[in-house]
């Protein structure tokens, strides 16, 4: 019984060296590389993650596909609704084409309408230049230039007081400009 009895206490033996043994080495190795280990772990768990998600949307994209393959109901539908849509853009657009040119033959029809006025002032003599806001007036049947009133002065604030003028060199306070030296330098 002595030789059933040593293998079976040298297995232990055995055994808790070889566990010794990796507990020394996953130790040592955990130690010396313990965080780079933690890192990539976590960085594989989140690359992992993303494909998923992005093999999740691949996915669904081939099932939607497959859908409207399936159904061409539903792209008839769509391509209808898509050509409403852009007929209701082209209906729009054409509006606004409409409008612009309306006020462009509006503008055309009152410039050739001043040229006309222009012109026939012009003959009868008077001035073509259109006084704004004020129509014309004619005190006789010929061309007169004596009897047109002269325009009066605006009720304007002015820009400035009425004594400071920036060319005399007066009121502008303490500083006043001189011109520099003329001819050259003093340097040597």
């Amino acid at each position: 019984m002595d030789r059933g009895e040593e293998p079976l206490s040298a297995r232990p033996a055995l055994e808790t060296e070889s566990l010794r043994f990796l507990h020394v080495t996953v130790g040592s190795l955990l130690a010396s590389y313990g965080w780079y280990i933690l890192f990539s772990c976590v960085l594989l768990y989140i690359v992992i993650q993303k494909l998923s998600l992005r093999l999740r949307a691949l996915r669904q994209r081939q099932l939607d596909q497959a859908e409207a393959v399936l159904e061409p109901d539903v792209v008839v539908k769509r391509q209808e609704a898509l050509a409403a849509a852009r007929l209701r853009m082209q209906e729009d657009l054409n509006a606004q084409v409409e409008k612009h040119k309306e006020k462009l033959r509006q503008l055309e029809e009152e410039k050739r309408r001043q040229k006309i006025e222009m012109w026939d002032s012009m003959q009868e003599g008077r001035s073509y230049k259109r006084n704004s806001g004020r129509p014309q007036e004619e005190d006789g049947p010929g061309p007169s230039t004596s009897s047109v009133i002269p325009k009066g002065k605006s009720d304007k604030k002015p820009l400035r007081g009425g004594g400071y003028n920036p060319l005399t060199g007066e009121g502008g306070g303490t500083c006043s400009w001189r011109p520099g030296r003329r001819g050259p330098s003093s340097g040597g």
